[in-house]
């Protein structure tokens, strides 16, 4: 009897010890919150090495120096300034615009890098409601051609004239990196933050789905209006209320239709794309915003893997075939 309790006393022992050994090597939640890419990007993990998010930060502006079209000496910046000359890029470069042709491709031309001439002539950021001169603003999307865009390896020709603007897809890209990057440090377990990109790494430490709220189109930046699961991929949102002012009850926002140049006056609110790949969300969210509901429907329910969520501005919801899958509330 007495060695009967001196066991179940040691594997007692033995249960409280590796409990304990257990709950010292539960990993942390850290964060790490910086601005690049004109958004706040929050990096959330589970880890005990808190420098490791803020070198995954810095990856950020070093993605950001090689890719804005608005700092001098980046990819793109000697790209849209070589006067029709080619151009030797990065790796990370030519596969942005390797994805960004096939989905201008598949889209008709719905999403377009080289929307640029178009997309400066607006100012959606001064708080000023002023539109672009009518006659110029054709004249700059008469020059926007996806099909002019040539890449050969990694060398770029772009024709003199012409302009491109990876903002539509290079963050969704970064997005990706950072997540490879952390992952092949050995994350398991975060959720990465890019303004309207939401990448995540596996799922929670508990073993449940990361919550994503899509944001409600009538309310203010946090209030959702439904709620998706995010089982380690990517949700991207892109919606109308990010950017954009009102004139004389016309509000122009921000998501251009490339052929025209102007704000795309459909019926749509927002587009939320569910997908592995953040770079390829990225573009697909415009793309299927300017194609609208019924042809942008279409177009992701021909994609396998991807999935999306169509909010109208009267609030009407339609799904892609898997969709549903992912909406919590």
């Amino acid at each position: 009897m007495k060695n009967r309790y001196g066991i179940m006393a040691i594997l007692l022992a033995v249960i409280l010890l590796c409990s304990g050994c257990s709950a010292e090597k539960e990993p942390q939640k850290v964060s790490e919150v910086g601005f690049y890419l004109d958004t706040v990007i929050t990096l959330t993990a589970y880890t005990e090495n808190n420098q490791l998010l803020k070198d995954a930060m810095e990856e950020c502006g070093r993605y950001e120096k090689l890719l804005s079209r608005t700092i001098e000496g980046s990819d793109v910046w000697r790209i849209n300034h070589a006067n029709g000359e080619p151009v030797e890029v990065s790796d990370d470069t030519a596969a942005i615009l390797r994805c960004a042709a096939g989905i201008s491709k598949m889209s008709g031309g719905a999403f377009d890098i080289s929307i640029a001439p178009a997309s400066t002539l607006w100012d959606f950021t001064s708080g000023e409601a002023v539109l672009p001169d009518a006659a110029k603003l054709a004249e700059a999307a008469a020059r926007v051609d996806y099909t002019q865009v040539r890449l050969e390896g990694n060398t770029v020709t772009l024709p003199e004239g012409m302009m491109i603007d990876l903002g539509g897809i290079a963050k969704g890209y970064i997005a990706d990196r950072v997540k490879a990057y952390l992952e092949e440090r050995g994350i398991g377990h975060a959720i990465l933050s890019f303004g309207g990109n939401i990448v995540a790494i596996g799922k929670k430490p508990d073993g449940t789905d990361w919550k994503v709220g899509i944001q409600d189109i009538d309310k203010p930046t946090g209030a959702y209006m439904l709620v998706a699961a995010n089982r380690g991929g990517s949700t991207v949102t892109s919606g109308i209320y990010e950017r954009g002012f009102e004139l004389d009850g016309v509000y122009y926002h921000h998501l251009l239709n490339p052929k025209t140049g102007w704000p795309e006056q459909n019926e749509l609110a927002s587009v939320t794309i569910l997908s592995e790949s953040s770079m390829e969300g990225d573009a697909l969210a415009t793309a299927a915003f300017i194609l609208g509901t019924e042809k942008g429907l279409e177009l992701i329910n021909s994609l396998e893997g991807i999935e999306a969520v169509f909010i109208a501005r009267d609030r009407g919801v339609t799904y892609s075939s898997g969709a549903k899958d992912y909406i919590i509330q």
